[in-house]
């Protein structure tokens, strides 16, 4: 018998997963391993290289250290739900004149109920992932993510959408932790390669970073269909055409493929016209912006309005102070002072302190 029970381990072939299986391995868990195989490139396009946590080579890397260990390691395909879900509505969110955000859609639809339902299967009481996050129980008996230790890695924004449920039978082995140490681990288990391994920054199933080369692949005669629209100015003057509406995002400045004689950026995006606005900087500023399909975590809701609260707009922002007001399932948020480049479609999360108060989408 396993000192503290059996928990899957979701293994990319990364160093962070790895280190992490291993770290709970020595802790006395019974572990077992399992990488999700969520795309391929003959579905999804892309440079004819594969790379990254669906590439045959982490798998492979997943399981040899799995053997070495002496622990289980298994493969699940979900590509079909993956594309279902999380490609199909990258498409459609760019479509629909917003930049979409598929890593915390894999997180909540996906990859979470894919491992709980492999774990109940392996009678498994826990699963863990390799993210830069914390979680706690509070008096309250709500699970609460919060903030990993390392600032520079912490991964607590695209954990907003896990579910309350989900959280209480999840690991974070890797929060009290520095990236550094990791790699200094790694290279302790005598896995030097691993340690050396780079990152990949990139939306997994578009490896070459090309998003506009993706969409073309996905959409049929869509550059013929979009082609040709219109770049304007707040006050409706025409100042160009574009090369079509979804291949824009909101603050995009350099590619616009017009010229002025001061920097201009992407404003807006009004798809049912093909027209992209362009403006001056101050002209992405905003007070205050929406937020759509709330998921709160420290809190099951909040009835009055709360200060002080910090919100991030996208991944690597250091965040605002504001004011949030919950109005159903969305949330309002009033900023100290103006943001630029909201972005519809991306995600908004809220933070007290290090604790993730919550998060949805821009609207």
């Amino acid at each position: 018998m396993s000192k503290h029970g059996r928990i899957l381990v979701a293994m990319s072939g990364g160093v962070d997963s790895s280190v992490a299986a291993v770290m709970l391995h020595e802790q006395g868990y019974e572990v077992i391993g399992l990488t999700m195989k969520t795309w391929d490139y003959a579905t999804s396009g892309g440079s004819s290289k594969e790379t990254g946590c669906c590439s045959l080579d982490s798998i492979n890397d997943a399981r040899t250290l799995a053997v070495n260990y002496g622990f289980p390691h298994y493969i699940l395909d979900i590509r079909d739900e993956f594309g279902d879900y999380v490609i199909d509505n990258f498409v459609d969110e760019y479509l629909a004149g917003r930049t979409p955000n598929p890593c915390v859609l894999c997180n909540t639809y996906i990859k979470w109920e894919a491992l709980l339902k492999r774990a109940n299967k392996l009678d498994c009481e826990f699963i863990a992932t390799g993210h830069y996050a914390n979680i706690r129980q509070q008096d309250s008996g709500r699970y609460v993510i919060s903030k990993g230790k390392d600032e520079n890695k912490d991964q607590s924004y695209v954990l907003w959408g896990v579910s309350q449920e989900n959280l209480s039978r999840t690991k974070f082995p890797l929060g009290s932790f520095a990236k550094s140490d990791i790699r200094q681990m790694a290279l302790d288990m005598g896995q030097e390669e691993l340690a050396k391994k780079s990152e990949s920054y990139e939306i997994c199933f578009v490896p070459d970073n090309d998003y506009r080369a993706f969409l073309k692949h996905k959409v049929e005669d869509l550059e013929d269909r979009v082609a040709g629209g219109n770049f304007i100015l707040s006050n409706g003057m025409i100042v160009g055409q574009h090369k079509g509406y979804p291949f824009y995002t909101i603050g995009q400045r350099k590619g616009l493929g017009v010229a002025f004689g001061e920097p201009m950026f992407v404003t807006q995006i009004l798809p049912e016209s093909n027209t992209v606005v362009l403006g001056k900087a101050d002209e992405l500023e905003r007070k205050e912006a929406m937020v759509r399909n709330i998921n709160m975590i420290k809190y099951a809701s909040i009835e009055e309005p709360m200060n002080d609260v910090i919100t991030k707009i996208r991944y690597k922002d250091a965040g605002m102070l504001s004011t949030i007001v919950q109005e159903k399932d969305s949330m309002r948020v009033v900023f100290d002072h103006n943001v630029s480049a909201i972005a519809p479609g991306q995600s908004a999360v809220f933070y007290e302190g290090n604790d993730l108060l919550g998060g949805g989408f821009l609207v």
